[in-house]
C-alpha cells in the first residue's frame, strides 16, 4: 500500500480489519517495524481522536510522531497552481511539501471541505498536492470527501461486534445539526460497507440530502428513516449537509434524531457515532448512555485501524 486516502488503496479491506484485530490483541508485537522512522502528522483543521489515536499508533510501532498544525503553527500555505503570492498565503505547498518528504518516512495530513465550491472540494486539491509533491507515502487523516481511518475502525468495531451466523443489517441514518457539516464521514462510510460486502447496507436520509454516487453504489436508499431501522443490527448516525446543494441545510426536522422508541423496531440495534456528538440534537443521551451505545469501543478502535495502516505502509516501503 503505497498511500492511504480511500479504500480504493486498499487491496482487501476486511484483511486490514483483521490486522486491526490483531494489533488490538497484541498492541507491540511489530514495535520493531517503525525503529528509526518518523511520522509527521500535519492538521489545517482541528483534531481529538484522530490526532492522539495515530500518534499511539505510530509509537506502538515504534515510530516517532511529530504534530504540527499548519494554520497556527506555520506560514499560510498555498495551493493554487500559478499563484501569485501577493495575499496572505506565504509558502507554496510545492515548496513545502518535498521539504517535509526529506525530514519524515510518512506524511499524515487532515484537511476540511470549505462547503462553498463542490468541486474545489471534491478535486481533493489540498491532499493531492502532498501526494505530488513530498515524494513519500501520504496518509488520510481527514479530507475534504473522505475519512478512511475512522471507517476502518467503524469496521473493525461491526466486525468484532456482531457474533450472529449470518449478514448484520447496517443503516446509516442522516441526523440534524446546529451547522452544515461535510460529507466526509458518509461517504466514506458509504464506501467502505460496499468494498467490504459483508453486510446489508441501507442509507437513511430527507429528500434532498442523496449523498455522490460514487461512493453509495450498491446500498439501498431510503428516505423513509423507520423502513430502513426495522431489524437493523448496527445505526451509524452521522449529520451531513446536501450535496446537490452544496453545502446547505436543507432540513433540521427533529424528528430524525434516533432514540430509544425508534430502537424498538430494530434487532437490539448497536449505535455508531464518529463523535463529537451534539447530545440530543443528533442522537439523544437515552440512546447515548444506553446499552446500544458502542460509540466509546468505536473511537478506542482508531488507534488500531492507524496501526495496520501504518504497519502495511511501512511495510511496502
Amino acid at each position: 500500500m503505497k498511500h492511504f486516502l480511500s479504500a480504493a488503496d486498499v487491496p482487501d479491506v476486511a484483511a486490514l480489519a483483521d490486522l486491526a484485530a490483531a494489533f488490538k490483541k497484541e498492541p507491540r508485537s511489530a514495535q520493531a517495524l517503525g525503529s528509526g522512522k518518523r511520522i509527521g502528522c500535519l492538521f489545517l483543521n482541528p483534531s481529538l481522536r484522530t490526532r492522539l489515536s495515530t500518534q499511539v499508533a505510530a509509537q506502538q510501532l515504534g515510530m516517532e510522531a511529530i504534530v504540527f498544525n499548519v494554520g497556527a503553527e506555520g506560514w499560510a500555505l498555498e495551493f493554487a497552481e500559478g499563484a501569485v503570492m501577493n495575499g496572505t498565503t506565504v509558502e507554496h505547498v510545492k515548496d513545502a511539501a518535498p521539504i517535509l518528504g526529506q525530514y519524515f518516512d510518512i506524511l499524515a495530513i487532515r484537511t476540511f471541505p470549505g462547503l462553498k465550491d463542490r468541486a474545489e472540494d471534491y478535486s481533493e486539491r489540498y491532499i493531492q498536492q502532498f501526494v505530488k509533491y513530498a515524494g513519500i507515502p501520504v496518509v488520510s487523516l481527514e479530507s475534504a470527501t473522505l475519512h478512511p481511518l475512522q471507517s476502518l475502525a467503524d469496521l473493525l468495531t461491526i466486525r468484532e461486534s456482531f457474533t450472529a451466523q449470518r449478514r448484520p443489517k447496517v443503516v446509516l441514518t442522516w441526523a440534524p445539526h446546529v451547522k452544515a457539516l461535510p460529507q466526509c464521514v458518509s461517504n466514506s462510510f458509504a464506501q467502505w460497507m460496499n468494498a467490504w460486502g459483508g453486510a446489508d447496507f441501507v442509507i437513511t436520509h430527507p429528500e434532498g440530502y442523496a449523498l455522490d454516487e460514487q461512493y453509495t453504489r450498491g446500498a439501498t436508499i431510503t428516505t423513509n428513516q423507520d423502513d430502513a431501522l426495522k431489524d437493523a443490527d448496527f445505526i451509524y448516525v452521522k449529520n451531513w449537509s446536501s450535496y446537490e446543494q452544496y453545502g446547505e441545510v436543507l432540513c433540521t426536522d427533529e424528528q430524525w434524531m434516533l432514540t430509544l422508541e425508534k430502537l424498538a423496531a430494530t434487532s437490539e440495534a448497536k449505535v455508531m457515532h464518529c463523535l463529537p456528538v451534539r447530545r440530543n440534537v443528533e442522537l439523544s443521551d437515552e440512546v447515548l448512555d444506553s446499552a446500544h451505545s458502542i460509540v466509546t469501543r468505536q473511537a478506542g478502535n482508531r488507534v488500531w485501524a492507524a496501526q495496520a495502516v501504518l504497519a502495511e505502509i511501512l511495510r511496502s516501503k
